[in-house]
């Protein structure tokens, strides 16, 4: 994990308005509130604080940016779809993920963390929809697939693409476990080709030329 592993945070802002001018690429990571996305960041960057993992899902929400050494940034939103999170804040957590996901010109993917054992929701088709009109790519961690069996692991992502198959944009899925770290690579592979500068992909292609 030679790309994430050397994530800083850099940020935190209410608002995408707030965020630093920049146009080096960003991924960003949405998912449930309580589907285990501060514990995905912290181990894809093998950092144990690198997101906060809060006691009370649903208190985050705040936009927080975390660099990397080559210029990219990992970008991680609120939670969303906690019941006990008054209605007023459910509406401004919506304006700002859909504000971000929607014009945010430098984004180039989203990562979107699902529980295995409950994926695509309404709220998950809901992002899906907004970030699938932008013609980028969403690639799915399907998280805590270790309180799965292989058999139920298996059920679970075949269902997961399926109902995938039924929505627009280039979704892809996986299996993830933060605590058995597994899945690691598999989300690098994916992820990390996205987060190249455009600079380096064109020495890239002109090396291979």
């Amino acid at each position: 994990m030679a790309l994430f592993r050397h994530a800083e945070f850099e940020i935190s802002v209410a608002s995408p308005d707030q965020l630093p001018p920049t146009l080096a690429p960003e991924v960003a990571f949405a998912g449930r509130s309580n589907a285990g996305k501060s514990s995905a960041l912290n181990t894809l960057a093998d950092h144990t604080r690198l997101a906060f993992v809060s006691k009370t899902p649903g208190r985050t929400q705040l936009i927080n940016v975390f660099r990397l050494r080559n210029g990219a940034a990992l970008v991680d939103l609120p939670g969303y779809g906690y019941a006990d999170v008054p209605e007023s804040v459910r509406r401004q957590w919506k304006g700002l993920l859909e504000r971000y996901l929607t014009q945010r010109e430098n984004l180039v993917g989203l990562v979107l963390i699902m529980d295995a054992r409950r994926p695509f929701t309404d709220l998950d088709r809901q992002m899906v929809g907004w970030f699938a009109a932008t013609g980028k790519p969403i690639h799915c961690l399907l998280t805590k697939a270790d309180k799965l069996t292989r058999t139920e692991q298996a059920k679970a992502l075949k269902a997961a693409r399926d109902e995938a198959k039924k929505m627009l944009g280039a979704i892809t899925l996986q299996l993830f476990s933060s605590l058995k770290k597994t899945g690691m690579d598999e989300a690098e592979a994916v992820i990390g080709p996205w987060l190249s500068p455009a600079d380096e992909e064109s020495e890239e292609q002109a090396e291979s030329a």
